[in-house]
């Protein structure tokens, strides 16, 4: 049986989350306090020395410390229904879309939270090392992430999905992003109603609600 090592509040496990529901896949779960620096314990870091999640065990058990390590096996594995492409033209466009996502959106608001909140305090990078806040890449992140919705909203104006004319695996970063940007004051408003009208359909899949 493949295990999820999760974390309900934060975004990047979520995004493993909704890739398993989609595809159908069963798994374990076991649940690593993120609050409370679960991940940094020497228990954690002998399961991923990176002290992130998510980090999924296979059946073969082989531990992938990252949603890129996750996203290509979970798809290897189990292709139907396809989230990364079917044809060479499809798996650009998604692998295009989705590393925009990560950089312009995920990042964007990474540097305004870990940047600005005081709980992040030494703690600016996710990781075993320390690093110090930078209290402007707050602000840019803030200023990136308006941008990202901007682009996104533009995007989505004459499309139903992000990438390509099928859901995939850039709506699924799409989605966390957007939703988790809630932590920076950021949302989606009544200047992106593209971006809202994509975002209410993409709440109707079940796997969303995870």
């Amino acid at each position: 049986m493949i295990t999820l090592y999760d974390c309900a509040t934060a975004p990047s496990p979520r995004r493993a989350r909704i890739l398993l529901a989609e595809k159908g896949v069963p798994h374990d779960t076991v649940a690593v306090d993120l609050r409370n620096a679960e991940q940094l314990s020497e228990t954690y870091r002998r399961i991923n020395p990176q002290c992130t999640v998510p980090a999924l065990r296979t059946e073969d058990g082989v531990v992938l410390t990252d949603n890129a390590a996750i996203a290509a096996y979970v798809e290897a594995r189990y292709p139907e229904p396809p989230l990364m492409g079917r044809t060479a033209v499809e798996k650009a466009e998604i692998a295009s879309w989705h590393w925009r996502i990560e950089f312009e959106g995920l990042m964007a608001i990474a540097e305004a939270l870990r940047n600005g909140s005081p709980a992040m305090a030494r703690r600016a990078l996710p990781g075993p090392v320390d690093y110090e806040q930078i209290p402007a890449l707050a602000e840019r992140g803030v200023a990136r992430l308006q941008q990202f919705f901007a682009t996104l909203n533009d995007r989505l104006a004459t499309r139903e999905y992000v990438a390509t004319d099928r859901f995939s695996m850039a709506d699924i970063t799409a989605v966390v992003a957007v939703d988790f940007a809630r932590v920076v004051k950021v949302r989606p408003g009544e200047q992106h109603p593209h971006l809202v009208r994509w975002r209410a359909a993409m709440a109707l899949r079940p796997a969303m609600a995870l």
